[in-house]
């Protein structure tokens, strides 16, 4: 298996940046969904030091992954037998993808810039801000709720291409074959 992609399949980096990030992002999820519905502030700033550190990687992997598409590998074409309608869809999804993932971290940099709450980086907690007081909070809800979506409908396309269609489509993002 090469770096980069060829015609019929995703290269090592491609691979291996899509499962780390989907990786931290279903983290991601999870520990802010999970930090929400806490109300001991000790415990709700375990949860949100783990979700801060796993959205500096995730935005550390995108930037890396955008620039890695941009400048030095092509992407796959799409699998053998799809509609215009089919490639169209799936590079709306992914760009929402995109979008959401980056729009989450532009969020969350503001609601941890507007309401003091890097302190939890650095010392022991004992009260923590109300974060549904901040603007911020409110794309930041919104785009995990379409950050679900999205991820759902991902998962369905893969494992319809892999049960229905039978075409190899999620073969392709696999680091062996």
């Amino acid at each position: 298996m090469s770096l980069k992609s060829s015609p019929d399949r995703y290269g090592i980096v491609a691979v291996t940046v899509h499962w780390l990030a989907a990786g931290l992002i279903v983290a991601l999820l999870f520990s802010g969904f999970r930090a929400a519905g806490l109300h001991d502030a000790a415990a709700k700033a375990m949860v949100l030091r783990i979700h801060f550190m796993a959205a500096v990687l995730v935005l550390s992997l995108t930037a890396f992954r955008i620039g890695w598409w941009l400048l030095w590998d092509d992407k796959p074409s799409p699998p053998p037998g799809s509609t215009r309608l089919q490639a169209f869809l799936a590079a709306a999804v992914h760009g929402l993808l995109y979008v959401v993932v980056l729009g989450m971290i532009a969020s969350g940099v503001g609601m941890v810039g507007v309401s003091g709450a890097i302190a939890i980086l650095t010392t022991d907690v004992t009260v923590l801000p109300d974060f549904w007081r901040y603007p911020p909070r409110i794309p930041h809800g919104l785009g995990a709720s379409l950050m679900l979506g999205l991820l759902g409908l991902h998962v369905a396309a893969a494992l319809y291409h892999h049960f229905v269609r039978r075409d190899g489509a999620l073969g392709r993002m696999w680091l062996s074959r």
